[in-house]
């Protein structure tokens, strides 16, 4: 009886299992596409503006990227959908860029981590468990960063060094974007658009 559970009165009903179609409507997917694509957009406008990768631009894509999750999760709270938001965009760079063959699975990895400490929190229903997701997320990420970037030049400490302190910068940069897209939603919430605690 492994597609049914019987429930307190005894009865046998079928046991719900995870699909797209039941788990998010189609605006909710609709929604977690735009917003991916307005992060990847806007992560390589500013890249482009700052003239390549350099502390500012990193600072602020960074802060972009933390601000726009924390809204976008807001829009759907619902598991996976950090999971989701984070692979489109890391496969956008995959294909654009060539970047992410061993980067991608390690994300991957890290939403998966991020999903189950958001889970143990409660649930994506409170505002601090959506900032803990992003923020676990982030460094999960920058961690999987400097291991790949460590297996590429562990034989030359000087590059490492200098990888070391931009992942620094970006996690400075992503600090700012938890702090500045709490107090944004929180805004929101003060005007009645949202309803988390």
């Amino acid at each position: 009886m492994s597609a049914q559970s019987v429930d307190s009165a005894g009865s046998v009903r079928p046991r719900r299992r995870f699909s797209f179609a039941t788990h998010w409507t189609t605006q909710e997917l609709v929604t977690v596409g735009v917003f991916a694509a307005v992060i990847k957009a806007s992560t390589l406008l500013v890249a482009y503006v700052g003239g390549g990768m350099n502390p500012v631009s990193l600072l602020a894509k960074n802060c972009l990227y933390a601000m726009l999750m924390i809204v976008l999760l807001h829009k759907v709270p619902k598991t996976g959908t950090l999971t989701l938001a984070a692979f489109i965009t890391a496969f956008v760079s995959l294909l654009l860029m060539g970047q992410g063959v061993l980067y991608t699975p390690g994300v991957l990895v890290a939403c998966l981590i991020a999903e189950a400490v958001v889970l143990l929190a409660g649930g994506y229903g409170k505002t601090r468990n959506i900032v803990l997701g992003v923020l676990v997320l982030e460094l999960c990420a920058k961690a999987v960063s400097f291991g790949i970037s460590w297996l590429m030049l562990r034989e030359n400490p000087g590059m490492l060094f200098t990888v070391g302190l931009f992942v620094a910068i970006g996690s400075i940069g992503t600090f700012i974007g938890l702090v500045l897209g709490t107090t944004f939603m929180k805004e929101l919430r003060h005007a009645g658009i949202i309803s988390h605690s």
